[in-house]
């Protein structure tokens, strides 16, 4: 038998360009659904809401069509198959993997990382479990289209991805006056705060500013200096970029 015939010894040509269509189906959707909350600055973007999403339509098909091989064209079991549960292992899977997933996610800070690698690892175990029932196709599909995919959004980034992140730290001797200068200095900046915390030390009469802080371009340390230039209350400040 030729690798042309086994591949369509279980599926059409047309069947598994059905099975390749919903993958990118659910790419648009969950791209549509991660553009929202990427343009909110949240931690799960584009890329994680689309590797999700293809890789739950591809567990589901091959749910609905991954055992098509365990009976003949007449619908006759083949020998060993009567009786088991084929999808008790895959089902395995799919709630194993994840908690593999939630060991990679961990809070730094005010921003949450490896989202995206726990949804990759996810959707490794997806293609594991559609070559395992011999989708071949339509797994090798997903590989290629969601692989540029990631590829494509690294190299053009949308969303939250397109804009530079910034961690400044001030220490002020009086955060009720730098709090109007900041605003003012950030909206010039034409910077957004996705995460602040104020921590004021009263015996020590000084305030702590942690921010983060979004906008197309890196805030660079000359523009941070000259914020401070003339201000007497800065105590001190940081500049770091997010990666």
């Amino acid at each position: 038998m030729t690798l042309l015939n086994y591949l369509n010894s279980q599926f059409s040509a047309a069947q598994n360009l059905d099975f390749c269509l919903r993958v990118v189906i659910a790419a648009v959707f969950g791209g549509i659904l991660g553009f929202e909350r990427s343009r909110r600055f949240k931690s799960a973007g584009v890329r994680t809401h689309i590797v999700v999403c293809c890789t739950a339509c591809l567990m589901m098909i091959v749910s609905k069509y991954g055992f098509a091989d365990l009976t003949g064209p007449d619908g006759a079991s083949f020998n060993g198959t009567r009786g088991a549960d084929s999808a008790r292992i895959a089902a395995q899977v799919v709630s194993g993997i994840s908690f593999l997933c939630a060991g990679v996610i961990f809070k730094d800070g005010g921003s949450i990382k490896g989202l995206t690698t726990a949804a990759g690892i996810w959707l490794t175990a997806g293609l594991g479990l559609a070559l395992g029932a011999g989708m071949v196709v339509t797994a090798t599909f997903a590989l290629v289209f969601l692989y540029a995919l990631q590829k494509l959004m690294h190299r053009f980034a949308i969303g939250a991805d397109a804009y530079a992140g910034n961690r400044l730290q001030f220490t002020v001797k009086n955060g009720y006056d730098f709090n109007s200068a900041l605003e003012a200095q950030l909206k010039e900046w034409n910077a957004v705060v996705t995460d602040s915390k104020v921590t004021r030390r009263q015996e020590e009469g000084v305030t702590e500013y942690n921010l983060v802080v979004r906008r197309h371009e890196e805030i660079s340390y000359a523009e941070i200096k000259n914020f401070m230039a003339g201000r007497n209350d800065i105590l001190a400040a940081s500049n770091s970029p997010l990666r």
